[in-house]
């Protein structure tokens, strides 16, 4: 499959404090998700962004790529607002086990998008919610 930009170039562009277009963006986003952008590739740009940086209109396009690049859950059947407190599961997560009984007692329809790998699932239940919390939701 030929590729519409090479991974170096790119790089490069972002490298020498150059504004990356919204092709670019998208196909990088893209072919990294598809194996085409090795992850020393991806290694490189990043530090490239670290340092020279992003203006707004690259940060809300890699934004919307990245959105586009997975799979989108549609919570439109809740009766109640949906939230999500995601977690990157590591032992220095110190404020889910508070915030989530707060946020469960407000009512809205609650899941921890980390909660099969997060340190806190134990705690919280596979939900996200501990289930004394969610029975307690449940007979308000």
């Amino acid at each position: 499959m030929s590729e519409a930009f090479a991974p170096v170039d790119v790089i490069i562009a972002k490298r020498d404090g150059r504004e990356l277009s919204d092709a670019q963006i998208d196909w990088v986003v893209d072919a990294y998700t598809r194996g085409a952008v090795a992850d020393e590739q991806m290694s490189a740009l990043a530090m490239a962004i670290l340092l020279n940086g992003m203006n707004e209109r690259e940060i809300v396009r890699w934004t919307e790529a990245m959105i586009a690049s997975g799979t989108r859950m549609d919570f439109s059947n809740f009766d109640a607002p949906s939230v999500d407190k995601h977690s990157t599961g590591g032992v220095g997560d110190k404020i889910t086990l508070p915030l989530v009984p707060i946020v469960a007692a407000a009512a809205p329809s609650s899941r921890n998008s980390a909660a099969a790998a997060s340190a806190t699932s134990a705690a919280l239940g596979q939900d996200g919610i501990h289930p004394r919390l969610a029975r307690a939701a449940e007979q308000r």
